[in-house]
């Protein structure tokens, strides 16, 4: 279990290395990798390129390539993720019917359990842990904030 976090947070250090938010994603069916990502929004201008988001992606490119049922895939994946989903990717993730997401540290500002829980929304929810490497998850977040986003929009100062 802790190896599959471990190179979500290898992910989340390559995020990091090219100014993206350091988020990292693998899904797992049994013992195996099936898909990983990091964010890429600022690399696509596209916000919703979130790693998980990404890793699904991956996923429905295999099932419908392989002609295999995606929800009957999606049933069995287990996800690990530095930081815990943001409110759109837990919808995302409970409308596949994942089996478990594993989280490093909590999202206190967008999280999907800390913030608004998403799964009061749903009749099956996947099963929700955190705090597996927080402390380096946490850190990367850190590091990232420390600088500025050279990507986010320049703030608009209003006038009086």
């Amino acid at each position: 279990m802790s190896h599959f976090m471990r190179r979500a947070l290898e992910l989340a250090k390559e995020a990091l290395n090219v100014q993206e938010v350091p988020v990292g994603c693998v899904f797992v069916i049994g013992d195996k990798i099936i898909a990983e990502s990091r964010n890429t929004v600022n690399e696509t201008r596209n916000p919703t390129r979130h790693a998980e988001i990404n890793c699904i992606d991956i996923v429905l490119e295999y099932c419908n390539s392989n002609n295999v049922n995606i929800f009957d895939y999606f049933k069995r994946v287990c996800v690990y993720v530095t930081v815990e989903p943001c409110i759109m990717c837990a919808a995302a993730l409970q409308n596949l019917n994942i089996t478990e997401v594993i989280y490093g540290c909590a999202n206190d500002r967008f999280g999907g359990k800390t913030v608004l829980n998403v799964g009061e929304f749903y009749s099956t929810n996947y099963k929700l842990s955190g705090g597996l490497y927080a402390d380096e998850s946490m850190n990367l977040l850190k590091e990232f904030y420390k600088g500025t986003n050279p990507s986010a929009p320049q703030p608009k100062v209003r006038k009086k």
